[in-house]
């Protein structure tokens, strides 16, 4: 009740003004086509309530121009159910739109409209380019089918990836919904779609994938991109965010814009004003969501100018990632140290792949999170992963003087009371070569007290050489002792790692 009553107060703001009169029910009426025809009417929870109220307000209503009414009408509406697609405007003189009949035109001269209005390209590297303005509905696409395979889709069927532009596409028809769709899906078993709810008939109707088709399927496997604008509007909108949901297409572009299934322009009583309500709405089978008023949300956000590009690029990678699985498949099953364990990760790698598991990959930066995730999910071993960086190696051939200072800032060493000391280090580096400066200007500071901590919580490691010379210092050179055994997989060699007798520095 309490957010109604603020409805019918946010409209009427406009009463301060007084110029032309307007009929005093005129905000009751309005008030009434939305709580009988809006698509969310648990937003208008008492308007009945209010509506009473309102029609017993005795206050003229007027203002000096009626689409400055409009507008602050408009205004009201939205800043109290917060939905961008409600509008009311003043038209005299309106008519309303008549949906044309399918008409009766020749073949040929039904292929030149479709020709116009939908494009048709294959791009380089065998990308089909579908770019459509307008969804047309079963009707239509029943007259129209020979024509549409013969024109589009037999040019679309042999390429290796599609992109389909809705960056342009603002109008359509719900049942052409479920065509689209179907034509990238397996025709068993049925997939629902969507669920739409239309508030006039207080009825929801069910999308469900079509088990025959005008022609053949697309499939499951090959790459589909959606272009997507800020203007893309309506049931384009419904299509994108059911394949996008389904897992068979990856959105590129911007946010959509938000619209509606179905709007409907109601007059206001016996005025020239006229409310545009959402009368119906979408609610996604999988997100149990709807991509109304908020829009649909690209996978790879860029511009629109740039998505085709983008596009391109994606389709490309994905061209390369079979490959790419592969060789780290392989690369694991040869080189891991645990022969065994390799093999069984590289065997269900590959099986991963084979089922889809890389198909929606869109960047070298998922690429690397999915591949590093499923090798650690696999292996148990979180040092097992993928990386496009390089590792940074320590410049060689450092002069004297700043290989010293390198050696100072990369140890750290203090004494504390009771004569302990402390020694940290963060990495394990090449020991022979720094073997002398780091005796003389970090062992020597620590090597007289009479305890010492070591400190390798931030340690990332190093080279298994630096391991026998570090040891060696808190052993006696009296007797060797094997510190570990060590197996390297990719020369099939063990060797033990043994103290040293000699060392430089005490």
């Amino acid at each position: 009740m309490s957010q109604a009553v603020l409805l019918l107060a946010s409209l009427l703001i406009f009463s301060n003004v007084a110029h032309c009169d307007f009929s005093p029910t005129l905000i009751a009426d309005m008030a009434k086509i939305l709580m009988d025809n809006y698509c969310s009417p648990e937003k208008l929870a008492g308007m009945e309530e209010a509506i009473d109220a309102a029609s017993g307000n005795t206050e003229i209503l007027s203002i000096s121009d009626p689409a400055s009414l409009a507008s602050v009408l408009t205004d009201g509406v939205k800043k109290t159910i917060f939905d961008s697609r409600v509008q009311v405007t003043y038209e005299p003189g309106f008519v309303p739109a008549v949906p044309p009949a399918v008409p009766d035109i020749p073949p040929e001269h039904l292929a030149e409209m479709i020709k116009g209005t939908v494009k048709v390209e294959v791009l380089d590297g065998n990308i089909g380019y579908l770019k459509i303005q307008h969804i047309i509905g079963e009707e239509m696409a029943q007259k129209v089918g020979p024509i549409l395979l013969e024109y589009i889709w037999d040019k679309m069927l042999p390429t290796s990836a599609m992109v389909l532009d809705f960056r342009s596409a603002v109008s359509g028809e719900l049942s052409g919904i479920p065509y689209i769709v179907s034509y990238f899906t397996d025709p068993e078993p049925l997939i629902h779609i969507d669920s739409v709810y239309d508030r006039t008939s207080d009825v929801t109707i069910e999308l469900w994938s079509m088990p025959t088709l005008l022609g053949k399927r697309y499939g499951t496997t090959k790459p589909l991109i959606i272009l997507t604008s800020k203007n893309t509007l309506g049931i384009a909108e419904d299509v994108t965010y059911s394949l996008k949901n389904l897992k068979r297409a990856t959105v590129v572009g911007e946010n959509t814009a938000g619209g509606s299934i179905k709007i409907s322009k109601i007059k206001v009583g016996d005025t020239d004003f006229y409310v545009s309500v959402p009368v119906a709405k979408s609610i996604n089978p999988i997100t149990g969501k709807t991509w109304e008023i908020t829009g649909v949300a690209p996978d790879v956000e860029v511009a629109a100018e740039d998505a085709l590009d983008a596009a391109i690029a994606i389709i490309k990678l994905r061209a390369e990632i079979p490959g790419l699985v592969q060789a780290a498949a392989a690369l694991v099953a040869d080189n891991y140290a645990f022969p065994s364990i390799g093999g069984d990760v590289a065997e269900k790698l590959g099986a991963i792949a084979a089922s889809g598991g890389y198909s929606l990959i869109s960047t070298k930066k998922e690429l690397e999170a999915k591949l590093s995730a499923d090798l650690l999910k696999l292996s148990g071993d979180k040092c097992l992963k993928a990386t496009r960086n390089v590792p940074v190696l320590p410049p060689k051939n450092l002069p004297p003087e700043m290989f010293i200072e390198l050696i100072k800032v990369s140890f750290h060493t203090d004494v504390f009371e009771n004569n302990i000391g402390y020694l940290r280090f963060d990495m394990f580096g090449d020991f022979e070569h720094a073997a002398k400066i780091i005796a003389e200007h970090v062992w020597n500071k620590v090597v007289d007290t009479d305890a010492l901590i070591i400190d390798l919580r931030n340690n990332v490691g190093g080279s298994t050489a630096s391991i026998a010379g570090f040891s060696s210092y808190f052993f006696d050179d009296d007797k060797q002792i094997v510190l570990d055994r060590v197996y390297d997989r990719p020369s099939n060699i063990t060797r033990d790692l043994l103290t040293r007798s000699e060392l430089t520095g005490t």
